[in-house]
């Protein structure tokens, strides 16, 4: 589907001004107060910020992308019917309308060369803020939590039913609804949003559409399912699973800091005492006759614009170095140095935090077999939740240490590494109680005056120490608590809201992630990342959200969040 006739002779300065105002309405908005108006209070913020950064297709601030300069194009499935809303964009926003130009079954499918694009989806959904203008998947879990508890459940549920539209046209749940996302998924929250949106449903009185939309769920949460079971995300022979993206070479979101991997080569050339297999040799100007060693050895210039560029003399990024870095940017954790530095081996590693997930999906597939009577699946889901459970206690378990640890099947040790994604099993169901107990011991490790730290190491990565963040905040308070933990978990959660209360007293605004050393907002990161983004979907979340649970103080029901698989 190409530009209507008539429109394609359009100005380039028209489309260009229609998209700066809606850029400026979906990356300011928020953050932005006009001097005569009173400043909100914290919750008048963010129940703002629901509309602020809601996003649907016939809002021309959807189709922007920061990341990629270029002209925005949004793209149907290719067997899906035009709606009238599409239809009238090319006149409204100036942007074009494309078919993808095949039908997607699966992740990781061979596709022709697409442009980068919006890719179309049927429901208003809420985006994190700042660059971020598309939905994300594990953000919207985070998101999802914040709409029902502050009643949105109509905008909630249309979230949900975007993800299985993901599943039917574009081969699975997307990192985000981009063209340059087709190739990876996120962290697995699909049960645990179906769950969170069933329950609110039979709480607000709709007992029976909620029974009927729990029966049509169920088989798109087995789809998902069986994508992190494929062949490719396995991690070896452990029975675990890993992060892997089907694409290659640089990721084209990185297009916004094209100098990135320079400066990634520059660290590793600094610190030589850091042994890793990330670097090769190259030509220092290359033309296209090296083209196809550089796609053999390193990426490939030809396919990527990005690629032709990052490199530092003769030292280039290996192949396998690139597969890692899209892998880390799979598993949300961009960037961190817990799977090698800047995370270049992460497709070598069973994390504990994406098995604790699986477990928990598990374990929701058997909760909705139970409620739609199939008594055999149930049993089966539950069989493979034991099953992930042992592999996760002989792999993902130290038992001198107490403590959860990232497993490296390429080299057959576990990690060493602290990281707070070791106190997911507690929020997944997957921990005994003498784990919980062991595990409840360490964290000190990660406790700072202004909230929970992602780490002991400081690498000068936003997912490493100083900085905290949201939604790893409330799986592990969220966990303690359902261990019976209220004492420390509400201490952290009292911490954690603090800062997110305290910065926005001073500045107006809530962000991405904050120091928690100093319960700042103060950022800055050695490479990648450079901002601390305003808005922001999920802190704004869990923010409700451990509020809400220091006030139940374990005497009242807090609002749903998808339930615990231990159930």
């Amino acid at each position: 589907m190409r530009e209507r006739a008539g429109k394609s002779s359009r100005p380039r300065t028209a489309w260009l001004i229609t998209i700066a105002l809606a850029l400026c309405t979906a990356v300011g908005a928020v953050a932005q107060q006009t001097p005569s108006a009173p400043a909100p209070s914290i919750d008048g913020y963010i129940r703002q910020a629901w509309t602020t950064l809601r996003r649907s297709m016939n809002d021309c601030a959807s189709l922007v992308d920061p990341k990629v300069k270029a002209r925005p194009i949004l793209y149907l499935p290719a067997d899906f019917p035009e709606p009238p809303a599409v239809a009238a964009l090319p006149a409204r926003c100036g942007v074009r309308v494309e078919r993808l130009p095949v039908k997607i079954e699966r992740m990781g499918q061979k596709l022709p060369p697409i442009a980068p694009g919006l890719l179309y989806l049927p429901n208003p959904y809420v985006v994190p803020g700042g660059r971020f203008n598309e939905m994300y998947g594990w953000d919207s879990y985070f998101i999802l939590l914040g709409l029902l508890q502050d009643g949105q459940l109509d905008l909630a549920r249309g979230i949900v039913e975007n993800f299985l539209f993901e599943i039917e046209h574009y081969g699975g749940i997307l990192n985000a609804n981009r063209t340059y996302y087709l190739t990876r998924s996120q962290p697995p929250f699909l049960s645990s949003m179906i769950r969170a949106v069933w329950q609110a449903e039979m709480q607000a009185g709709r007992k029976a559409e909620a029974q009927a939309w729990l029966a049509r769920s169920y088989g798109f949460a087995q789809r998902d399912h069986a994508f992190w079971m494929l062949p490719a995300m396995r991690a070896g022979d452990t029975g675990l699973t890993r992060y892997w993206d089907f694409g290659s070479g640089p990721v084209p979101e990185m297009g916004d800091d094209p100098t990135y991997y320079r400066t990634v080569i520059r660290w590793l050339l600094a610190h030589p005492a850091v042994h890793t297999a990330y670097l090769v040799d190259g030509p220092a100007n290359p033309t296209p006759a090296d083209w196809k060693r550089l796609a053999a050895i390193s990426c490939d210039p030809a396919a990527s614009t990005i690629c032709a560029r990052e490199h530092v003399g003769t030292h280039w990024l290996t192949k396998d170095f690139y597969k890692g870095d899209r892998a880390m940017r799979e598993s949300g954790f961009d960037t961190t140095f817990r799977f090698g530095p800047f995370g270049g081996s992460t497709q070598n590693y069973a994390p504990v935090g994406l098995n604790a997930l699986l477990f928990k999906v598990e374990n929701d597939l058997a909760w909705m077999a139970d409620q739609l009577s199939r008594t055999n699946d149930a049993k089966q889901w539950r069989a493979e939740a034991q099953a992930r459970r042992a592999a996760m206690d002989r792999y993902l378990w130290d038992p001198r240490q107490g403590m959860y640890f990232d497993y490296d099947f390429a080299t057959g040790k576990r990690s060493t590494y602290n990281y707070l994604t070791a106190f997911y099993p507690l929020w997944a169901g997957a921990a005994s109680a003498d784990q919980a107990r062991r595990l409840e011991a360490h964290l000190n490790l990660f406790e700072k005056k202004g909230g929970l730290a992602m780490s002991t190491t400081d690498s000068g990565e936003q997912w490493d120490l100083p900085y905290g963040w949201a939604p790893t905040t409330w799986l592990t308070v969220r966990g303690m608590a359902n261990f019976g933990d209220v004492k420390d978990a509400s201490r952290v959660a009292r911490a954690f809201t603090a800062t997110v209360r305290d910065n926005f007293d001073r500045e107006g605004t809530i962000r991405e992630k904050y120091n928690v050393v100093t319960a700042s907002s103060t950022f800055h990161a050695t490479a990648g990342y450079s901002q601390n983004v305003v808005g922001f979907g999920w802190t704004n979340a869990v923010y409700l959200k451990l509020e809400d649970l220091l006030h139940a103080s374990g005497a009242k029901q807090a609002a749903p969040d998808g339930g615990s698989s231990s159930k």
